[in-house]
């Protein structure tokens, strides 16, 4: 499950036929302190979210898929719920590594 933002609805006058009726987002999945976290991404509606709305995304397609109501669908990410307000305290995101603390990365073995 991630935190996105809604960023707006996506039209498509041809889709999947198990998706008529359904509403399209694109979404911005998000880090903790709010920043963007990858690309933008298009989740099928389940709450009535839209544009500025704070989200929980699902990105398993079983848990997409179920939450819509369209098993068997083809649906990989769904906008699930609402984020009202977000409260983390100090102790719960860890401190970032210094670079010269981090461990050296094993290299695999070249087959």
């Amino acid at each position: 499950m991630l935190i996105a933002r809604v960023l707006g609805e996506l039209v498509a006058t041809q889709k999947h036929s198990s998706h008529e009726g359904c509403k399209l987002l694109v979404v911005q999945p998000l880090n903790l302190d709010g920043s963007d976290r990858g690309d933008a991404v298009v989740a099928v509606d389940a709450v009535d979210a839209g544009a500025g709305d704070r989200v929980l995304l699902v990105t398993e397609g079983f848990s997409a898929m179920t939450s819509v109501g369209r098993p068997q669908s083809p649906i990989e990410m769904a906008v699930i719920g609402f984020i009202n307000h977000l409260d983390l305290s100090g102790d719960a995101i860890p401190a970032p590594i210094p670079a010269e603390d981090k461990p050296a990365r094993k290299k695999k073995p070249q087959r």
